[in-house]
């Protein structure tokens, strides 16, 4: 195959993949069955997780996003992972950070992008198997997530 034809197939296929997902959303149930994929039977309890996102964003593009978990962070009561979901970008699952009690505190700083405005839900896993969660919402002016180029 020669390079130019490798590069067409490629670019063909990408343009192909970038139509589809284009205007794709995940839905409310997308979401809860990813979290459910998540925690399984497992009662997700509200409290502990501190959510700082921004109520209004310009651009979706770059939205900047804090998490802390109220944790001693000792070896008995630690924070194992802290995932993030959000129900309208093409993927509700969008980012999994894992952490143990070396990591002293548990506090993550991030940025995502949001597809639309929307509530974003942080769900915490702590090592005694326990799920705490907190949200937040934003209010998006210019989405991300479904730009064409």
């Amino acid at each position: 195959m020669k390079r130019r034809d490798f590069l067409f197939a490629g670019g063909a296929a990408g343009a192909v993949f970038g139509l589809g997902a284009s205007g794709a959303r995940a839905t409310p149930a997308e979401e809860q069955e990813a979290i459910r994929k998540l925690t399984g039977s497992a009662l997700v309890k509200t409290g502990r997780v501190t959510l700082d996102l921004p109520a209004l964003v310009e651009n979706g593009n770059s939205v900047p996003l804090t998490i802390s978990v109220d944790s001693p962070m000792t070896f008995e009561d630690h924070v194992k992972a802290i995932h993030v979901f959000v129900e309208k970008n093409p993927q509700p699952y969008v980012a999994s950070f894992y952490i143990g009690p070396r990591a002293g505190r548990a506090n993550i700083s991030t940025r995502i992008r949001l597809a639309d405005s929307q509530t974003v839900l942080v769900i915490c896993e702590m090592k005694d198997g326990s799920f705490w969660s907190g949200s937040a919402d934003s209010l998006v002016t210019l989405a991300a997530c479904t730009e064409t180029t």
